[in-house]
């Protein structure tokens, strides 16, 4: 059987990225939903700057190529220091219907 390619393309806006220093991650029976949020320092509030929505097939497979890149960057650069446990910014409250 002959492999087909992928032809993935990307343009400008989206090659530049959203900065985001808080996710939040949330799942119905069909779908898990991450939000990317950048919050600053000192303001009471923060928007979501960007929500993807994934099967959950996917959002295992993602997990999945991110636990993998997070070692292969520790092998080169050092173990990440990271808390073992999720911290709501404080100030914050995780109601997505909030403020919108």
């Amino acid at each position: 059987m002959e492999e087909k390619k992928l032809n993935i393309k990307i343009t400008d806006e989206i090659a530049e990225g959203i900065y985001s220093n808080f996710a939040m991650v949330t799942h119905s029976p069909s779908e898990f939903v991450v939000d990317f949020v950048s919050v600053m320092p000192g303001m009471a509030s923060a928007n979501v700057r960007s929500r993807i929505i994934l099967t959950p097939e996917h959002a295992k497979r993602f997990a999945a190529a991110l636990i993998d890149n997070i070692k292969k960057f520790e092998a080169e650069h050092g173990e990440v220091n990271a808390p073992n446990k999720t911290v709501v910014p404080f100030g914050f409250h995780t109601n997505p219907k909030a403020n919108a």
